[in-house]
């Protein structure tokens, strides 16, 4: 099991009030699993996500990561479980301004020692993959939006991780653009890529292979999103 949440509890204190964001989740993610976890805004959707990153810690609970215990990691245990199992895909992208496509990607590796030869080999691999391999002398501002998310996702991408967790992936994109994004999204799950999607649009929920609903700090329902496992099926069929 790569990830197992049990009865995780989160609180935070604003004054004198206690404001409960999460309340008793249980919640268990396999390996080459794509989840999308919905809910409304304050349901506590995004205070998971930051549980699930390491960005945040429960008030109480318990957060298993390849069976470890979350909070038995030291600072420096969390900071590598952050760069090295952890892919982030944010909404606005956090590309720096300054720095080329390429070297945006070979961040996470500079940050992890890598070696420079290693780092630009496995940072152009990663530009391959989503198809930006002729961008990768480019700054974000000579980038389209969709393309600027394509470099994001290979700077995800690039240190092999065990998960790759995206926030609100398209809310920054035109429909079109969005839907080559979800396109992508689908042809890394077939790789073998474990997604966890947040997101509060229907349309993008709809392409993952399980969809959680969070209300009030609960999983309100976790259903396995039946029209796409039965597309993944085909896929298979047609491939063998």
């Amino acid at each position: 099991m790569l990830i197992e949440i049990s009865q995780l509890v989160k609180n935070y204190e604003i004054g004198d009030l206690l404001v409960p964001a999460l309340n008793g989740v249980d919640l268990q993610i396999d390996q080459n699993e794509y989840v999308a976890i919905m809910g409304p805004s304050g349901s506590g959707k995004s205070t998971l996500m930051n549980i699930l990153g390491c960005l945040d810690t429960p008030s109480s609970g318990i957060y298993k990561f390849r069976g470890r215990r979350v909070s038995d990691l030291n600072d420096d245990e969390l900071s590598r479980m952050r760069n090295k199992e952890i892919g982030f895909i944010f909404q606005n992208f956090n590309l720096l301004p300054k720095m080329t496509s390429l070297q945006n990607v070979e961040l996470p590796l500079m940050y992890a020692g890598v070696p420079r030869s290693e780092r630009r080999e496995r940072a152009i691999e990663a530009l391959e993959k989503v198809s930006l391999a002729d961008r990768m002398d480019h700054k974000p501002s000579e980038l389209s939006g969709g393309q600027r998310q394509r470099v994001a996702i290979a700077r995800a991408l690039v240190t092999k991780p065990g998960i790759l967790l995206a926030d609100e992936p398209t809310g920054a994109l035109d429909s079109k653009t969005g839907v080559e994004i979800m396109a992508l999204f689908d042809e890394l799950h077939r790789e073998g890529n474990t997604l966890i999607v947040i997101t509060h649009e229907r349309e993008v929920a709809e392409y993952s292979r399980r969809i959680i609903f969070i209300k009030d700090g609960k999983i309100s329902s976790d259903e396995k999103n039946i029209r796409k496992a039965d597309a993944d099926q085909a896929i298979l069929r047609t491939r063998g």
